[in-house]
């Protein structure tokens, strides 16, 4: 699947370029060697920037680990991810990371979720009968992580602020909504590839509980003020963090485990799987930046905006696809086409409201990808990609309808 996508991503970006060129457009030849050569210098700095916060988190889930702190949050949620990834025998370590990782995302710990998700992919490695072909539980973590489960995503709101919003966090519903419904769409896409059924009292029951919190959250949060949300939920993550940190170390020494040479361990293995990235996230970066300077993007937008005007539809929305188109490609590339749709259009427009939606309820579905399974060294992804892009398209629908219901 990624051989035919990268082909197809090299195909379309020399399409698109004849086509400019055709156009009298000869800068696109300039723009896209710059492009080639920016995103290998990218992809190197991504990992080497890896290289200390891996080798930090993968050294604490050792000693984690070694305390049986991570075993007691995994033996919490085993019962849903035993029904959901049933390829994973019971009291396997993957149940722990797996946890650790989904509460980092859904704190908005970016810092501590990629470390953590990757730590996650490398036990769920140790099941893989094919080590170059994804399992089916390393699918279904994946998409979950593309989902972008994230409860309050304080960023988008800093950035509403700082473009003069009246209320930066009134965002925070539809976000929430259209975050839950890519989550949702992503695990049934993935039980319907995988035979698994949600229609079980666990799973069910969990979703009960799930749904009850997130709905007491948001009738929480409607009664805080933007400065008391931002407060509460950066409070909220770095106690969180500060407390898991301790709570490993501390534990460990109580249970007389060699806690620096096992941190040592663990970050030597932080610092090797960092190194390892390199190839994986230059070959994604590299196709990624080509479609970008190739006008390639451009040129999806608008054929959009034609087919919705033909069909008589509001293109309103058409407007902050920016956004939504380049999120499942590049974060910062999606951040910038926020920013400059909040820019042209007003922060508290349609369309602004709507490109602030898609850049918190949608994932680097790309980038997660070539990560994750990079560091692994998987080559096959089966139907990750496509059940990674499905949550996200939910999730793209889901914002549009969302923010039509919530701003006319």
């Amino acid at each position: 699947m990624l051989n035919r996508v990268w082909l197809f991503f090299f195909v379309t970006a020399m399409f698109a370029i004849t086509i400019q060129l055709f156009n009298g457009h000869i800068e696109v030849l300039s723009t896209s060697v710059k492009a080639l050569f920016d995103s290998s210098k990218l992809a190197a700095e991504i990992a080497l920037g890896l290289i200390g916060v891996l080798s930090l988190w993968m050294g604490l889930m050792r000693v984690g680990e070694k305390a049986g702190v991570v075993g007691f949050f995994a033996r919490m949620f085993e019962p849903l991810l035993s029904r959901l990834m049933p390829d994973v025998p019971k009291g396997h370590p993957a149940y722990g990371s797996v946890t650790m990782n989904l509460t980092a995302n859904i704190l908005g710990l970016d810092n501590a979720a990629t470390p953590l998700g990757l730590k996650a992919m490398q036990d769920l490695q140790t099941l893989n009968p094919d080590k170059t072909v994804a399992t089916n539980a390393q699918i279904l973590f994946l998409v979950l992580n593309t989902s972008s489960v994230t409860l309050v995503p304080v960023t988008v709101f800093l950035y509403r602020a700082q473009q003069g919003a009246a209320a930066p966090a009134d965002i925070f519903l539809p976000i929430l909504l259209a975050t839950t419904a890519s989550t949702l769409a992503g695990v049934t896409i993935v039980s319907l590839f995988q035979r698994i059924s949600l229609f079980n009292a666990v799973v069910l029951g969990y979703g009960a509980v799930i749904f009850g919190s997130i709905m007491a959250l948001v009738f929480y949060m409607g009664t805080l003020t933007t400065t008391a949300i931002g407060t509460l939920s950066t409070t909220m993550g770095n106690g969180v963090l500060l407390l898991l940190v301790f709570s490993f170390i501390l534990v460990a020494g109580l249970r007389k485990v060699a806690v620096y040479d096992e941190f040592i361990v663990g970050a030597k293995e932080g610092f090797a799987q960092s190194i390892k990235l390199i190839p994986y996230l230059l070959a994604m970066l590299l196709a990624i930046a080509l479609l970008r300077a190739s006008g390639a993007l451009d040129y999806l937008l608008h054929i959009i905006s034609l087919i919705v005007s033909v069909l008589g539809g509001d293109t309103r929305f058409v407007d902050a696809l920016p956004t939504a188109i380049m999120k499942p490609f590049s974060g910062s590339g999606a951040r910038a086409m926020m920013l400059e749709t909040m820019e042209h259009h007003g922060v508290d427009s349609f369309a602004g409201r709507l490109a602030a939606v898609f850049q918190g309820s949608t994932e680097t579905t790309f980038y997660v990808l070539a990560v994750y399974f990079g560091a692994v060294g998987i080559k096959n992804g089966r139907h990750a990609l496509v059940c990674g892009l499905t949550a996200d398209f939910a999730g793209i629908i889901a914002a549009i309808s969302v923010c039509y219901y919530f701003y006319g």
